[in-house]
């Protein structure tokens, strides 16, 4: 397929995109995404490229996030549990093991710190990560390095204090804090929320005026629609994140918010809280539907991902790839405020040429 002229930088294209503004083409971004088990190596060698090289050769990603070559700062805090078999501690004391699914393992949390906490006087015993353990200094070098060969939009990742809260009490014991204990269930959130507004205000300073986008989320939805009622959402979830979000709007830089599953209801509590890209975007959920978000929110918010996972990558054709894409684009794209990606990682299996299809119609397609 034809590359259409580009004018932009990739930082310039996502600028401009975020403002709902018009662009050369689409931008594209990698962002809560990647390549899973042996489909990295499969793609290098469909394309013939080193590992190393497929992506940077073959398609100029627009967005830089802490993951896909970002700039973070540097862990200097104590040492961390690791065990023989691949299980390891991060810096909350939860614990994953690795649980293999043929091609690669997913890290599955094996134990939950702060199960057997019974009251707030309980959560002083626990080791809570400082944002003192990160040297920030060094930043700077590293966004030079990070757009060096050409000068890409930055993301770094900020923080999910719901789903931090619950990888440490254990997810039923914190639903049922939310009723029973509401102010247990705060206290925790309030901890990890603190931690995440220091440590991002610390980032987003060193980085000075540098990054466009921070990375935020929490799942509130599933295939079938939310978790929990939007009025739970509003008043246990979203002032945590009004908090985060603040901080990172001192610096001018964008919040965008990840959620899977249908979350269309949570939108406009969401939006209150100062989301300002929704991310992810899995429209095989239900009640997901491109044409009336961006009618209903497109005028304010705008979107990231879409590309779909779960049947699309994996399943269809390339010219179903090629379809969904442009469907994608001439529906969410569409006075700007669109970064085209897929909607989580792509799965071991998925046929290499599949991925290929979703970057070239991307970079082909013009813009409505």
């Amino acid at each position: 397929m034809p590359r259409l002229t580009e004018t932009l930088s990739p930082r310039e294209r996502v600028r401009l995109a975020l403002d709902h503004k018009r662009t050369d083409r689409i931008p594209i971004a990698m962002i809560c995404s990647g390549f899973e088990g042996s489909l990295r190596d499969k793609l290098a060698a469909h394309l013939g490229l080193a590992p190393e090289l497929y992506l940077e050769q073959f398609v100029d990603v627009a967005v830089v996030n802490d993951g896909y070559r970002g700039p973070s700062p540097q862990y200097r805090g104590p040492a961390l549990g690791r065990a023989a078999d691949g299980s390891y501690e991060d810096i909350w004391g939860v614990w994953r093991r690795p649980v293999s699914y043929g091609e690669g393992v997913y890290y599955e949390i094996e134990r939950y710190p702060l199960a057997d906490v019974k009251d707030i006087a309980d959560l002083d015993a626990h080791r809570w990560p400082d944002p003192e353990w990160w040297d920030y200094s060094a930043l700077p070098d590293l966004i030079a390095q990070a757009t060096a060969r050409r000068d890409y939009a930055l993301c770094i990742l900020s923080g999910n204090p719901f789903e931090r809260t619950w990888w440490a009490r254990g997810y039923e014991r914190t639903l049922l804090d939310m009723v029973e204990q509401p102010e247990l269930f705060h206290a925790i959130m309030t901890r990890v929320t603190d931690f995440y507004v220091e440590s991002t205000r610390r980032t987003l300073e060193a980085a000075g005026q540098q990054i466009e986008l921070a990375f935020t989320g929490d799942d509130v939805a599933w295939q079938r629609g939310l978790m929990m009622s939007v009025k739970m959402i509003e008043e246990h979830i979203t002032p945590h994140h009004a908090r985060l979000n603040r901080a990172i709007h001192e610096f001018g830089t964008k919040v965008m918010f990840h959620s899977d599953g249908g979350v269309m209801d949570a939108i406009p509590a969401l939006l209150r809280a100062g989301m300002d890209v929704l991310q992810a975007l899995q429209f095989d959920a239900e009640g997901m539907d491109p044409a009336g978000m961006k009618e209903r929110y497109g005028h304010g918010l705008c979107f990231e991902g879409g590309v779909s996972v779960q049947h699309t990558l994996p399943f269809g054709s390339v010219a179903d790839v090629e379809a969904e894409v442009r469907h994608l684009i001439h529906t969410l794209g569409r006075d700007g405020g669109y970064l085209l990606g897929p909607s989580h990682a792509i799965q071991a299996g998925t046929p290499p040429e599949n991925v290929v299809a979703m970057f070239e119609t991307a970079v082909g397609t013009e813009l409505p």
